[in-house]
């Protein structure tokens, strides 16, 4: 196979910033999720409605753990991936006071935006009038916001692109940063996703479609990635952010490099608007051409780092793709979800971060409450109960969305090609 990635036009990446329910870094992340312990618990916020759980980034502060004047002006998506990139920036050595900021790109992803801000603006336009609406609601709750924050706060004056792929935003910010990297029109990308959907309407519109997981009385046990009793996702909200550099660049500053990306894939089912193609077509295509992209044949991918939802529909289809590419020679497959629930559109980007450390430190996290298989699947190798210690040559980071969207990346230890 051949692809842009695989070879000598690999990426580097030299940057990792994580806000998650398992803990704000991505220190605390990495061990929450190797821990395989669920963060779902009640919330007050959603009191009364059917599905009164969720996961919730634990003590965010945005006055402690956002940099900059006002934080209180940004919505609770914007504060997230303001923390997420100054981490992620910080952990690349780079220094923005420093860079050629024309060459700094920042691309992030979001499926809804400043929903929080939304919803209370909108409350307080309907109990106490136009006059209460505030002035900063519009550049709160704009989708695009976060990366133009993030670019006023970095001084990058690249290319600053917002993704909206629904619950694949964060990894197709993640592509499409390489490919602004590959076409050479910055030197620097800032990528990632970031939402904050723990919101009444948001818990209300998913509970209506059916998409939550009713286990009130075990929030824990809730999400349970390609399990057999799994019955929905658990919201959850957060931000992962990577900084990709092109391995040459990263080489010339000797910049620590985590991991290199070698290829992506995406397509699209054409099918539904919420519910997977029962064939999985799209997702495979994608998968195949991030192995094409990345110059990797099936034998050399030895991790999946999967959607793994934790809906009866989402697992069944992506096991039966993982079964219809891997065949008898299955890779290890875990979903974060179980501990993380689904962080929308962060998700991509945050279990894209996740996977990188796998592959940085040959380790698979479990996946939180998997028991045993549904007895219709494709047999999928999941890693469950403890962390799985194996090498990984190639893993990738499998994300699917609303409207049928897929996005597929491949990833490599820095010292090694694929």
């Amino acid at each position: 196979m051949t692809g842009r990635h695989g070879g000598d036009g690999a990426l580097a990446v030299t940057g990792i910033g994580l806000v998650t329910p398992a803990g704000i870094g991505t220190r605390r992340t990495w061990e929450g999720v190797c821990a395989g312990r669920s963060t779902a618990a009640r919330d007050p916020e959603l009191a009364g409605l059917p599905v009164d759980f969720a996961c919730r980034v634990p003590g965010f502060d945005p006055h402690r753990h956002v940099p900059g004047p006002r934080p209180w002006r940004h919505d609770r998506f914007t504060q997230f991936a303001l923390a997420a990139a100054h981490e992620a920036v910080a952990d690349a050595q780079l220094d923005p006071a420093g860079w050629d900021a024309a060459r700094v790109s920042v691309v992030l992803g979001s499926a809804a935006g400043g929903a929080g801000t939304l919803e209370a603006q909108h409350h307080k336009l309907l109990h106490e009038g136009h006059r209460a609406v505030s002035p900063f609601t519009l550049p709160a709750f704009l989708p695009n916001m976060a990366a133009g924050q993030l670019a006023i706060a970095l001084r990058a004056h690249g290319p600053a692109l917002h993704t909206a792929t629904a619950c694949a935003s964060g990894a197709t910010a993640l592509i499409t940063a390489a490919m602004l990297l590959n076409e050479d029109a910055c030197d620097i990308a800032v990528a990632g996703g970031a939402d904050a959907m723990v919101t009444p309407l948001c818990a209300a519109a998913f509970g209506t479609l059916g998409a939550l997981s009713r286990r009130s009385g075990e929030p824990a046990a809730a999400c349970r990635p390609f399990d057999r009793d799994r019955d929905g996702l658990v919201l959850a909200e957060g931000a992962g952010v990577l900084v990709l550099e092109r391995e040459k660049d990263a080489a010339a500053r000797h910049a620590p490099v985590h991991a290199r990306l070698t290829g992506h894939g995406s397509s699209a089912d054409a099918h539904h608007l919420v519910t997977p193609d029962p064939e999985g077509r799209g997702l495979h295509r994608a998968v195949r051409l991030a192995l094409r992209d990345a110059c990797a044949d099936v034998h050399s991918v030895d991790h999946v780092n999967a959607h793994g939802t934790g809906t009866v529909l989402n697992d069944r289809t992506e096991a039966a793709v993982l079964h219809r590419v891997f065949g008898t020679s299955p890779p290890s497959v875990t979903s974060a979800k179980g501990v993380l629930g689904h962080t929308m559109g962060a998700a991509g980007a945050v279990e894209a971060a996740l996977t990188v450390l796998s592959v940085e430190h040959q380790l698979v996290p479990p996946t939180a409450n998997f028991v045993r298989p549904e007895p219709a699947m494709a047999p999928v190798d999941v890693v469950h109960t403890a962390p799985r210690r194996q090498a990984i040559r190639t893993a990738l980071s499998i994300s699917c969305g609303f409207g049928g969207h897929h996005a597929v990346l491949a990833f490599a230890p820095a010292s090694t090609t694929t």
